[in-house]
Formats: structure tokens, sequence, C-alpha cells
């Protein structure tokens, strides 16, 4: 079974560069306390990496 990882926006992309709607958009996050469950994979880490300061994430 692959592993998970849920997150979950906890701070609003609204006045921020473009570039981090973006990302949380590829993320399938769209508004505040949404919580994914996504397939830990490289690329979604790093996607997560990106908007750290934005997310929380569990494992």
């Amino acid at each position: 079974m692959a592993t998970e990882v849920k997150v979950t926006l906890k701070k609003s992309p609204i006045g921020r560069k473009a570039y981090f709607g973006k990302v949380l958009k590829g993320l399938g996050l769209r508004r505040l306390h949404q919580t994914v469950t996504l397939t830990d994979t490289p690329e979604i880490r790093g996607m997560i990496r990106k908007v750290e300061h934005m997310v929380a994430v569990e494992d």
C-alpha cells in the first residue's frame, strides 16, 4: 500500500504571488481549512515544500 500524506490549507494565497496559488491548485486545495489526502511522492513533497508556510502536513 502506498503511503499517504494529509495536507491542510492554513493561510490564504490572496495577496501573494500567483505562483503560490497555482501550486495550491495543483495540490487540490481551494479553500481555507480544506484537507486533501495525497499519495506521498517526491513530486508532491516538492510542491508541499514550496508552500510549507501556508499548509499543515500530517504523515
